[in-house]
């Protein structure tokens, strides 16, 4: 998973709400189970009306109740397959928000005027480390997790994250009681 620290640049705009997961990747292209290769099918139905355009920026600034619907994880999978690094909306579903965070895929909440304005500036900058947007004319803060936010600062995966305790680990395993099973390794 890459770290996260700042992305800067040109924003790409989906002003809709209640986006759904079923929106974001319909159902037919949920046959693998590889993180790969679903950006192609990203937001499939949209992409064929007439005026649909949707750049490949880093940064996507979305309506509210992003990614509600099912909990399919495919959805952070093709937003991230696509280009997206960060998401920028007023408000996100659960699930989604954490499959997102669970693969460096930042999902930020602001409120509706500001993501208004993002949306008019065309760009922005997202600061993980001071918790910041950035755009011409305005800053917002945004709130996060501590431990959300160290894993995105360090890149760090649910494996990377274990890892991170492996002599830990190491160390309780060698200190059980000889009654309790051990794992193999």
């Amino acid at each position: 998973m890459k770290a996260i620290e700042t992305i800067t640049g040109p924003v790409s705009v989906l002003n809709r709400d209640d986006v759904d997961t079923d929106q974001i990747i319909p159902k037919q292209f949920l046959k693998r189970v590889e993180r790969t290769g679903f950006g192609e099918f990203l937001f499939f139905d949209w992409a064929k009306e007439p005026d649909w355009d949707l750049p490949r920026n880093e940064i996507l600034v979305a309506g509210r109740n992003f990614g509600c619907g099912s909990s399919r994880e495919h959805a952070p999978w093709a937003l991230e397959d696509y280009g997206f690094r960060a998401i920028i909306a007023p408000s996100f579903a659960d699930i989604f928000r954490s499959n997102c965070t669970k693969i460096g895929l930042l999902p930020v909440e602001l409120p509706v005027e500001d993501v208004r304005a993002i949306a008019e500036a065309q760009e922005a900058q997202v600061d993980l480390a001071h918790q910041e947007v950035r755009w011409p004319g305005g800053t917002a803060s945004f709130d996060i997790d501590p431990d959300v936010k160290h894993r995105l600062l360090n890149g760090l995966d649910d494996i990377a994250l274990t890892a991170q305790s492996e002599e830990a680990i190491a160390a309780y395993e060698r200190e059980r009681p000889a009654h309790l099973p051990r794992v193999a390794g």
